[in-house]
């Protein structure tokens, strides 16, 4: 009798937290963007500054979209032409219609979007996810690339997540599409953050909204079993462009000391290390982390930090 009642229970917990997509049409008008197709996919994106200016190109994390870059984009359009988009499988841009996830894929629209946009070289800047796409773009494409900003980079291996091996999605990820609480998300949201507080309630609101806009939870997921990690090391190597690594020394996702192996591997890199900040420091303190990107732009040193630097 317990069974029944425990299941009955839990169908009844499944119905009161449902949550359903929101209309696409409701979330365009609160996150405005431009579109573009390209490969396919209709992609949101932002391009302000002036167009004669050096390009810079924004490329954000896993399960964020291009409004993160909100404040950075503000400061930079005055003196650079900035481009951001939500990639494919998130945001307002949703599921990739041939449900190819993989890097290639999105280099190869990353490559298309910038030739729709006339754009034959840009600095690169990622966080995360989009960091490592911009690095695996900069080996691929070291002629359309200036220079490189890597904000806490994803690409390398960790014990839960080895080379060449796909992950093994969490029992409690496959009820993503279904089940997305607002208080949940929250305590996901707070591990980006060195100080729990910067997550604001306007931050939340818009990565629940854009969580459920149509398609994107089940995007995740699918992103998710495609991932396989390889060895970065003879990719980076390839890179010679001018590299600053930018990391929050309180960053819980993908720790600071992570950045030796970028310092070893990358030929042109530098650290610059943010204190009291996580793995998103343009939204927990815009001015402060945007301070040293602006001057690496500018073509000003960066302060390096060598492997064996201590934590």
């Amino acid at each position: 009798m317990i069974a029944p009642l425990l299941a009955v229970a839990g169908v009844a917990a499944t119905l009161l937290l449902y949550s359903p997509d929101k209309p696409r049409a409701e979330l365009e008008a609160a996150y405005p963007g431009q579109y573009l197709a390209v490969d396919g996919v209709r992609l949101r994106l932002r391009d302000t500054g002036p167009r004669n200016a050096p390009a810079l190109i924004l490329l954000h994390g896993f399960g964020s979209s291009l409004d993160t870059w909100e404040p950075w984009a503000q400061a930079l359009s005055a003196r650079y032409r900035v481009i951001r988009f939500d990639l494919p499988g998130f945001g307002l841009t949703g599921p990739d219609p041939t449900g190819d996830y993989s890097d290639a894929r999105e280099i190869k629209i990353l490559v298309d979007l910038m030739d729709q946009l006339g754009v034959s070289r840009a600095a690169l800047i990622g966080n995360s996810l989009g960091g490592r796409i911009a690095w695996n773009f900069s080996a691929q494409h070291p002629e359309r690339v200036t220079r490189m900003v890597l904000i806490s980079p994803d690409g390398f291996a960790s014990p839960e997540f080895p080379y060449e091996k796909a992950p093994e999605t969490p029992l409690a990820m496959r009820a993503l599409p279904y089940v997305t609480p607002k208080p949940l998300l929250r305590e996901t949201l707070v591990a980006a953050y060195a100080r729990p507080d910067a997550l604001s309630e306007a931050t939340l609101t818009r990565y629940h909204d854009l969580m459920l806009a149509p398609g994107v939870r089940e995007a995740i997921l699918e992103r998710m079993e495609q991932v396989r990690l390889h060895d970065p090391a003879p990719t980076l190597a390839r890179i010679k462009i001018p590299t600053l690594l930018l990391w929050g020394e309180k960053d819980a996702m993908i720790p600071i000391r992570n950045a030796d192996d970028y310092l070893r591997d990358l030929p042109n890199a530098t650290l610059v290390r943010l204190p009291n900040l996580g793995h998103v420091p343009f939204e927990e303190d815009p001015a402060g982390s945007l301070a040293p990107v602006q001057a690496f732009l500018a073509g000003k040193a960066a302060v390096t930090r060598r492997p064996d630097s201590p934590d």
